[in-house]
């Protein structure tokens, strides 16, 4: 199958119809234990389904074919995978992280794993210089998202990763708003990918779920011993949906990248905002090594808007087809606010030095009608203009 182009093996890989019925889609296999032949003989390594389940199997497989990759590694969800990673190394070990990255990695490394011994330091991984400059002697691993969340910076990933070979270092990308579709990090010398397969992968917005691929045997060995472990597999339900999806990442995928375009282009040159963020558009400062390294620019947009707080809620709470929601990579759209809401347990100092600001807004472009969207932008923004100001008063944050 690995010969094969994507959209084949985005329906195929890792999926053959059941041997028993013939049925063409994976059964979910809803078990917790399975009968053994004789003590310690089980049929195809299965004997718990905290261990292995068929499904999940299934699942593992067809992700991996995705991302042009050995073993995937299935978790319930993205932070799962994160934490797996971690526990790979030990008290005193050091990370590299990249310096603008989903609140609920900074989370984990600044509320969880830093009490543990595991120290950290970010770094703007746009700057090689810098890059460079901020390894240790105890770096064990460098974590860092392209494109990043919420500024949609660009990294290079050939360059960070070989930096980390260079150090002794492990390296983890976290595709999840590229996609395997659109980037491969792989093969741009990853030693591991990380997805959040609640976004895009899954597609749907009704699934929470993570997942790591890599190349080398011995890693995945260490990491499917984390997983049986640690425990936080994701149920066979969960594994079903996920494979329903990916059949489809392909054709969604094009669709969330056309509507981007657009609404990107229309924003850029709107009155009411301020600057918009898109790795399409020439004007991203990382452009080029976008143009690189990924095959089409993806579906999210962030722009900060004139104004403030007051003009960002007016804005978001006059949307009618964008949904006010965190998370995002579902066929619907949503949008939400950063310092408020997916981005609120990063420390203000941090947010401002990223440009987290009270007017920065970050949309989630669905496969819907663009124009339907873009009428919905359109009407949202005029709502800015009309409002009384002040609408509202600066929101206490915890």
């Amino acid at each position: 199958m690995s010969n094969k182009h994507f959209a084949t093996r985005a329906i195929h890989a890792g999926q053959e119809p059941d041997p028993t019925t013939g049925a063409i889609m994976t059964p979910v296999y809803q078990t917790s234990t399975y009968v053994q032949t004789s003590p310690g003989r089980y049929i195809d390594n299965f004997d718990y389904s905290r261990s292995a389940n068929p499904t999940r199997t299934a699942l593992e497989a067809n992700l991996a074919s995705l991302e042009g990759g050995k073993h995937g590694i299935c978790f319930a969800s993205g932070v799962a995978s994160l934490a797996a990673c971690i526990h790979l190394l030990s008290a005193g070990d050091h990370v590299l992280l990249c310096d603008d990255v989903y609140g609920g990695t900074f989370r984990m490394f600044n509320n969880v794993f830093e009490q543990l011994g595991i120290n950290f330091t970010r770094v703007d991984m746009t700057n090689a210089a810098l890059t460079r400059a901020a390894f240790t002697g105890k770096t064990r691993l460098v974590w860092l998202e392209t494109p990043t969340n919420p500024m949609l910076k660009i990294v290079d990933i050939a360059m960070v990763t070989a930096l980390a070979r260079e150090k002794g270092a492990l390296s983890v990308v976290d595709n999840t708003f590229a996609t395997p579709y659109l980037q491969n990090p792989l093969a741009l010398g990853a030693d591991i990918v990380s997805h959040s397969c609640t976004k895009y992968l899954g597609g749907h917005s009704d699934l929470v779920s993570g997942a790591l691929i890599v190349n080398d045997d011995d890693l995945a060995a260490r990491l499917h011993y984390i997983q049986n472990a640690v425990g936080a597999v994701p149920a066979p339900w969960d594994c079903f949906l996920l494979l329903r999806s990916t059949k489809t990442l392909h054709v969604r995928m094009e669709r969330h990248c056309a509507n981007a375009k657009r609404i990107a282009d229309y924003l850029a040159d709107h009155s009411r905002v301020e600057r918009v963020f898109y790795p399409g558009r020439s004007d991203h400062p990382q452009h080029a090594i976008a143009a690189q390294q990924m095959s089409d620019f993806g579906g999210m947009i962030t722009m900060t808007l004139k104004g403030g707080l007051a003009e960002s809620r007016t804005f978001l709470e006059s949307l009618r087809l964008f949904s006010l929601a965190e998370s995002l990579g579902g066929v619907e759209s949503l949008i939400e606010h950063p310092a408020i809401m997916t981005h609120a347990s990063v420390d203000a100092d941090a947010r401002e030095a990223l440009g987290i600001t009270d007017g920065l807004v970050r949309l989630s472009v669905g496969i819907e009608d663009a124009d339907d969207l873009l009428g919905d932008l359109d009407q949202a923004l005029s709502a800015i203009r009309t409002a009384t100001p002040p609408a509202y008063k600066m929101a206490a944050r915890s």
